[in-house]
C-alpha cells in the first residue's frame, strides 16, 4: 500500500485558530467551535448552485425509474447511511429508493474499518453487488475528495452511463473528482487538524439534507411544508399525520383514524379523498394523474386548500 501524501489538502492543514486548542477553557474551546461551524453554512452557500442542480438531476432520474446511491467511507458514509436511512418514515420511499452503501458495510457503523477505504475497486464492488444500473444516481462522498473507495465507484457510475455526482470539502483543483455534477462545500482546515467528521462533516450532513429533501419536494412528497407522504408506523407519526389532516383539509381528530385506515394508511391518498370527497380509488387516479402531486391533483379538481398556519412562536427570554 502506498502512502500518499495529502498535506495540500485544505481539510489535513493546520488551522491557526486553534493552536492552543489543549490550553482553552471549556468555554473558550465551546466559543471557538461555535464560531468556526459558522463556515460550514457559508460554504453551503457557496455550493448553492451545485446543489440545486443536483436536486434536479436526481429528481429528474428517480421520476423515470432510477435510484439514488450514496457512497463513502467513515463519516462520509456514515452520513449517507443516515439520510437514506430517513427517506423511508419521513417520505414512505421504498427503502432500495435510496440507499447508502458505506465501506466496510454494517459493521463499520458501528465500528471504525477506515482501511478498506483505500481499497479502489470494493467501491465498484459494492455498487455493482446492488445493482447498480445505467439508470441510477451515485453521490459519492469523501471530504478530502481522494478516497480510492468513492473514486472507484464514480468512475464505476460514468463508465456505465449513470448520473455521478461528487461531495467533497476541498476545492476541485486539489483533488479533482470525476463526475457531472461537483458539490464542494469548502469549510476549512478542521480546528483539530484532518478531524474531517467535524466541519467538514456538518457541511455534508447540511447538504444531504438539502438534496434528499429538495428530491422528495419534487417527487410531490410535500404539501406546502408538511410531510404528506410521512409513514404512520409509530405513535409520534400517526400524531403528525392526523394534524396534517385536521390542519390542511379540515379533518376531525377523531375522524382521522378511520380515514387513514380507509386510505390505507397513506396520508397522502387520505388528504386528498377528505379535500376532494373522493374514493381511495378515484384519490388513486387523481394522484396518478398528476405524478403524485397533491396541489395538482386538488387544483384539477377545484380545491384549494389553506396554507397551515404556524404554530405560535415561543416567548422571549426576559
Amino acid at each position: 500500500m502506498t502512502c500518499v501524501d495529502r498535506g495540500h489538502l485544505l481539510t489535513e492543514q493546520a488551522n491557526p485558530a486553534s493552536a492552543s486548542l489543549d490550553q482553552l477553557s471549556s468555554s473558550e474551546l465551546v466559543d471557538l467551535f461555535c464560531r468556526e461551524d459558522e463556515k460550514a453554512l457559508l460554504a453551503m452557500e457557496a455550493a448553492a448552485p451545485a446543489l440545486a442542480e443536483a436536486v434536479e438531476a436526481i429528481s429528474a432520474r428517480l421520476r423515470s425509474g432510477g435510484r439514488l446511491f450514496y457512497l463513502g467511507a467513515g463519516t462520509s458514509g456514515r452520513l449517507g447511511v443516515l439520510d437514506a436511512a430517513e427517506c423511508p418514515p419521513t417520505f414512505c420511499t421504498p427503502p432500495e429508493l435510496v440507499q447508502g452503501v458505506l465501506a466496510g458495510g454494517a459493521p463499520a457503523l458501528l465500528r471504525s474499518s477506515e482501511g478498506l477505504e483505500d481499497l479502489r475497486e470494493a467501491g465498484r464492488h459494492d455498487l455493482i453487488e446492488r445493482g447498480f444500473s445505467a439508470g441510477d444516481v451515485l453521490v459519492g462522498i469523501a471530504a478530502g475528495g481522494t478516497t480510492p473507495y468513492v473514486l472507484g465507484g464514480l468512475e464505476h457510475a460514468r463508465a456505465i452511463g449513470a448520473l455521478a455526482i461528487a461531495m467533497a470539502c476541498v476545492p476541485s483543483e486539489q483533488a479533482p473528482m470525476p463526475c457531472a455534477i461537483d458539490i464542494r462545500l469548502v469549510t476549512g482546515a478542521e480546528l483539530l487538524t484532518g478531524s474531517t467528521r467535524l466541519k467538514a462533516g456538518t457541511a455534508t450532513k447540511m447538504a444531504l439534507n438539502i438534496i434528499s429533501t429538495g428530491v422528495m419536494v419534487r417527487l410531490g412528497k410535500v404539501y406546502g411544508n408538511r410531510m404528506v407522504d410521512v409513514a404512520v408506523t409509530n405513535s409520534k407519526l400517526e400524531d403528525r399525520a392526523l394534524r396534517i389532516l385536521k390542519d390542511l383539509a379540515g379533518v376531525e381528530r377523531q375522524q382521522g383514524p378511520a380515514l387513514l385506515a380507509a386510505a390505507g394508511g397513506s396520508v397522502k391518498r387520505a388528504l386528498v379523498m377528505a379535500a376532494a370527497g373522493l374514493s381511495a380509488e378515484q384519490a388513486d387516479e387523481a394522484l396518478g394523474a398528476h405524478d403524485g402531486q397533491v396541489r395538482q391533483a386538488l387544483e384539477a379538481a377545484g380545491v384549494s386548500l389553506p396554507q397551515a398556519q404556524p404554530a405560535p412562536s415561543a416567548p422571549a427570554p426576559s
